[in-house]
């Protein structure tokens, strides 16, 4: 593989483990900094919601720049973003910090073809899932996360952000010594037509679809420390393997939403909703013990990452004849927003509602939700089982921890 391309990798590597990597530490940053874990959970909204405004935005304003100069500022963001996040002395500047670092996540992965033009479609494929699928994005999840996750365990939270911050660094380097400038770039199309995309409502409802699918899926993911240490009754040190056992899932879901979208890619995204659907649904029924709680984790894994190949291509399918840069930006933006909102309604569960393993049920209600495009019929069944089951325990999270019954 060139070096330009494992620069890349390492990149997105990097990128991929500071969103995700606060999730295996919430109840370190809680203690820490002296806030409830919602407000620990926020920490992921934040930097959710800086991606989904600095993707689509960053990649308009610096559509006129040499791609190389872009993916370097990018990268220099990301790398001083973490650094800030490692020496953050209170909640504040913690969340200051994540925003900013989360300003060079979408538009890094659409300026990845500035490795060469003939190898475009390798930087996007090593970048997010790789051809063995073992690098970029799912790397970050299936090795980042967990070793972020166990360096908070070991040697405190700040260490997995410097550890971040190094990698930062050393892509850095790699990216200014061997990836090449372009020649010759492609003058970018005017703005109108760029924006056109925003009026097709094809596009709007695909958008709309990844928000609410994936909001689904954080609802349960950003509380997944909580989830296994005070439902299931796990230690600590048991988190950072289990989240391997996502990112294996994740793996093998990337694979087969892939495969499953070239063939039919509607009836695919039906599909990849309806067992996410129904994973999401048997949280409560999983998570009460360490054997199904592991397998319900793997289980999550593949089905929500099973969506991702056929939510994206529907998008660009229905973007085809505009921009597509700015399609696939405003997609990552609406992963993100999903991740914020699901974020936040966990919170809300957490607090207001009837509590951690009320999660599945939430999440659920947000996947037949953004069911109701085309086919929605068939996943109404589903949304009728999220109204009805029963949604037991409940356990607060305050400045401590409280249980008590519904």
């Amino acid at each position: 593989m060139p070096i330009a391309l494992l620069a890349l990798t390492a990149g997105a590597f990097g990128i991929g483990t500071t969103e995700f990597v606060i999730m295996g530490l919430l109840m370190q940053v809680s203690t820490d900094l002296h806030v409830s874990i919602t407000a620990a959970g926020l920490l992921i909204s934040g930097y959710a919601l800086g991606v989904a405004v600095g993707a689509p935005v960053l990649t308009i304003a610096t559509r006129k720049l040499p791609r190389k100069t872009v993916l370097l500022a990018l990268m220099a963001i990301f790398t001083l973003g973490n650094l800030a996040c490692a020496l953050a002395p209170n909640y504040e500047m913690l969340m200051a910090a994540r925003v900013i670092t989360s300003l060079a996540h979408g538009t890094f992965f659409g300026v990845g073809s500035v490795v060469a033009p003939e190898r475009r479609a390798s930087a996007i494929a090593i970048m997010f899932t790789g051809l063995t699928g073992l690098t970029g994005l799912t790397a970050a999840t299936l090795l980042g996360v967990p070793a972020g996750a166990w360096l908070g365990l070991q040697f405190g939270w700040r260490s997995a952000f410097w550890a971040v911050t190094l990698i930062g660094v050393l892509a850095f380097t790699v990216l200014a010594v061997f990836v090449p400038r372009v020649k010759g770039e492609t003058k970018p199309a005017p703005l109108r037509e760029e924006l056109a995309v925003l009026a097709r409502p094809q596009v709007l409802l695909g958008l709309a679809m990844t928000v609410l699918g994936f909001a689904g899926v954080f609802v349960v993911f950003t509380y997944i420390q909580p989830l296994l240490t005070q439902i299931t009754g796990l230690s600590e040190s048991a988190v950072s393997p289990i989240l391997l056992v996502f990112g294996g899932g994740l793996a093998v879901g990337n694979i087969l939403g892939g495969k499953l979208a070239d063939r039919a890619p509607m009836a695919a995204v039906l599909g990849t909703l309806v067992a996410l659907a129904v994973v999401l649904g048997a949280m409560q029924f999983t998570i009460g013990t360490p054997f199904t709680a592991v397998v319900f984790v793997g289980l999550l894994g593949v089905a929500s990452f099973a969506t991702v190949a056929p939510m994206q291509l529907r998008v660009l399918e229905k973007a085809s004849g505009a921009d597509q840069n700015l399609a696939s930006s405003l997609n990552i933006a609406a992963f993100n927003l999903g991740n914020a909102l699901g974020a936040w309604v966990g919170g809300v569960v957490i607090d207001h509602g009837p509590g951690l393993r009320a999660r599945g049920c939430t999440g659920l209600g947000g996947r037949a939700a953004h069911a109701r495009g085309p086919g929605h019929r068939a996943l109404e069944p589903f949304a009728g089982s999220a109204r009805n089951r029963p949604c037991i325990g409940r356990l607060r999270f305050g400045a401590g921890l409280s249980q008590s019954p519904l």
